[in-house]
């Protein structure tokens, strides 16, 4: 990735609003580079989505939720493509917000997803819907929650720091 890609990605995970003369002003270089850039970024799937990060407090949310998911046993690539089909349309039609559902490995666990719920009856009316996929072998599961209306906060969700970030990669390569 060249020096202004980088540099206009991360401009953009602080504020996805600006526009390509915004940006070539703050990064130094033309609008029509800048242009020319972020489509390159966007064709070649680095941009994603452009959004925003709400106060999820202020929308109503109460808690997120970090869950932890341990299967019985590995999956196939049939099973892996039937738990995503299954996960997908429930995902769909379900009264939940998960935000993220992943495989992965740590702490002794093999999947996670992170869920944000209104309350916490709102999160336990999601651990009773989870049920159903029996099918998937779930073993073990943990939770860690988030009181969003806590009076002490560390870090919020927030992508800025990880903009910063971006940016020492250019100097490490160097």
């Amino acid at each position: 990735m060249k020096k202004v890609e980088r540099r206009i990605l991360s401009e953009l995970m602080k504020n996805s609003r600006r526009s390509d003369r915004e940006l070539a002003k703050v990064i130094g270089s033309s609008q029509p580079t800048v242009t020319r850039a972020r489509n390159r970024l966007e064709k070649e799937g680095y941009i994603q989505e452009y959004t925003i990060m709400p106060d999820f407090l202020k929308l109503g949310y109460e808690i997120l939720a970090v869950t932890l998911f341990k299967y019985k046993k590995q999956f196939d690539a049939e099973k892996v493509e039937k738990a995503k089909k299954i996960l997908a349309d429930s995902f769909e039609r379900g009264p939940f917000e998960i935000i993220m559902a992943e495989r992965g490995t740590g702490c002794g666990y093999n999947a996670m997803m992170i869920s944000i719920h209104k309350d916490y009856k709102s999160f336990m009316d999601l651990m009773d819907w989870g049920q159903q996929f029996y099918s998937l072998e779930l073993g073990e599961f943990d939770t860690f929650l988030i009181n969003l209306a806590g009076k002490v906060r560390y870090r919020p969700l927030t992508f800025s720091s990880l903009a910063k970030h971006l940016l020492t990669l250019e100097k490490e390569k160097q």
